[in-house]
């Protein structure tokens, strides 16, 4: 297939793709979103927080150490 016709066949499938419009079902759109806003906010839980350390702690704990070492 030359380029001529490649090029054609790609500007007739993104046309299809622009002026094709889907039926929406707008309310099962509303339940999906309206779905979000009763979770608890508080509900996520960071399974790393245990494993792993702050850095900011580690940086502060060091500047301490230095200090003392220094003194």
């Amino acid at each position: 297939m030359g380029r001529g016709r490649q090029k054609a066949k790609h500007t007739k499938v993104a046309r299809e793709l622009k002026y094709f419009s889907p039926e929406t079902n707008y309310g099962a759109l509303e339940r999906e979103l309206s779905a979000g806003q009763h979770s608890d906010e508080n509900s996520y839980v960071d399974r790393w927080a245990d494993q792993y350390g702050d850095d900011e702690d580690e940086l502060e704990l060091e500047q301490h150490e230095d200090q003392n070492k220094s003194a």
